[in-house]
């Protein structure tokens, strides 16, 4: 490979981990190439992609980036997982992969800057996505209102029901 094709790279793969949120490696070695495209086809339903590059040009690229922590797990066949959105999507994708494919090992990961294992990412994967936590969150701040109503109809509700027992004795006192 001529140098010019290898800062090339570097650059390409730099601004991947420039703009990545969420990066994983993984060891990849003994996978059928349907293997790999079946994990890139998942990857893309979740605005993330999976690259191979030699360890020296990944080593280059993480250089002043986020993911700089991942620079000591590029050992090996190695895969780097980059991905741009939510960080859940690729963890559910990648966790179900490495549970179906012994021979996809999951080295680390990065999250905003802070290094995670493999037993962190699986707690991640476990997490409902965005937009699920925001479904949540909105039925929680709506039931909020809800309750206020609530309890401040109450005690004009328990007053009348009072004058209501008050009324019931006096009747019955007078009959």
């Amino acid at each position: 490979m001529k140098r010019e094709e290898k800062v090339a790279i570097i650059s390409e793969l730099n601004d991947s981990f420039s703009k990545s949120k969420f990066s994983v490696v993984a060891d990849y070695r003994g996978l059928s190439v349907a293997q790999m495209q079946k994990i890139r086809i998942e990857l893309r339903k979740v605005d993330s992609e999976i690259r191979v590059a030699k360890n020296t040009l990944l080593r280059r690229a993480v250089a002043e980036t986020d993911s700089d922590v991942l620079s000591d797990d590029f050992t090996g066949t190695t895969a780097v997982v980059m991905a741009y959105d939510d960080p859940v999507g690729p963890a559910k994708a990648l966790a179900k992969f490495a549970d179906d494919h012994d021979k996809f090992i999951i080295r680390s990961a990065v999250l905003e800057g802070e290094k995670l294992g493999p037993e962190e990412l699986k707690a991640l994967s476990k997490l409902p996505s965005k937009e699920v936590l925001l479904s949540q969150l909105l039925s929680v701040l709506n039931g909020v209102p809800t309750g206020l109503v609530q309890v401040l109809s109450g005690v004009p509700r328990t007053f009348v029901y009072g004058l209501q027992a008050l009324k019931d004795q006096k009747e019955q006192a007078e009959n």
